[in-house]
């Protein structure tokens, strides 16, 4: 909150009482990031591709790292940030992981790839260790990118070396099947799946309603986003009521994470079932609509 065309203060007591009203939100581990935080132009990227504290990552596999990426560029593959049954990495393994890509405390990261699915589950892997504020999108795929009128690479980048990302509690990020469960009545969240159509008419969970990715974009072709009023409508549509939180699920958690990302970059709050529907279905007692 900013106060503005203040033009006379008179006696201590006025300072006093306007700054006990100032309300300054700290920086922490749980805070999402705000729209124009989440989400970064070719433009933008280009003028901080020299700056040390920006980073960029590809998230996908080597072989389309190899042919073309956007130069100074690390490689994420995102199996290595997953234990048994597609499950998110705990955040005392996960760190290493994301540190050899480059992500480190102070350090805003970019992420890029040739699959929406994997850039927003490395996304969600970030948020998970209390990084949210820490990392965004790039608005656009390499061939973008390339059209845009900017330079690619094909040399490798070294893993990075030295950087310390500090694990923060992020407990407003995954959810489990057990505070999923304890949710599906509560009016105050929206469960949202994140799968095929086909797939949901195979089952579902109660009281969801289906949302497709591909909705998220203005432009299937070159990846760029829809604006955040766009965005915010997609969810709309999909049920979203003012002061609901979104929950998403897919099958295993990597498209749901996308959702999770494009929730937060509408401006609404958001949690995503890592696990999903393939561990929903695990437990008989889970209730599934079919």
């Amino acid at each position: 909150m900013y106060y503005t065309n203040v033009t006379r203060v008179r006696g201590s007591w006025i300072v006093a009482a306007l700054a006990a009203l100032l309300v300054i939100s700290p920086r922490t581990s749980q805070a999402q990031p705000a729209a124009s935080q989440s989400l970064v132009s070719a433009d933008w990227l280009q003028d901080h591709l020299t700056d040390p504290k920006v980073r960029v990552v590809f998230a996908g596999d080597r072989e389309a790292y190899d042919r073309a990426h956007i130069p100074g560029a690390r490689r994420l593959e995102h199996m290595e940030t997953l234990g048994p049954n597609h499950h998110l990495l705990g955040g005392q393994a996960l760190a290493p992981v994301l540190e050899k890509a480059g992500a480190a405390d102070g350090v805003r990261i970019v992420l890029y790839g040739d699959s929406p699915m994997v850039v927003g589950w490395v996304y969600m892997a970030i948020a998970s260790l209390g990084h949210a504020a820490d990392v965004a999108l790039l608005d656009g795929n390499l061939e973008l990118w390339r059209s845009e009128g900017h330079a690619v690479s094909a040399t490798p980048v070294t893993p990075a070396a030295g950087g310390v990302l500090t694990v923060r509690a992020a407990s407003d990020v995954a959810v489990d099947a057990s505070w999923v469960r304890g949710h599906l009545q509560s009016p105050d969240v929206r469960v949202l799946d994140v799968r095929t159509t086909d797939e949901w008419n195979g089952g579902h969970l109660p009281g969801a309603t289906l949302i497709l990715w591909q909705d998220l974009f203005a432009d299937q072709r070159t990846r760029k986003f829809k604006s955040p009023d766009e965005l915010r409508a997609v969810f709309t549509r999909a049920g979203v009521k003012p002061g609901q939180e979104v929950v998403t699920y897919c099958a295993v958690g990597m498209r749901a994470s996308l959702m999770y990302w494009a929730a937060l970059a509408a401006g609404l709050p958001a949690r995503v079932y890592v696990g999903s529907f393939e561990d929903w279905q695990r437990d008989k007692a889970n209730p599934i609509v079919r």
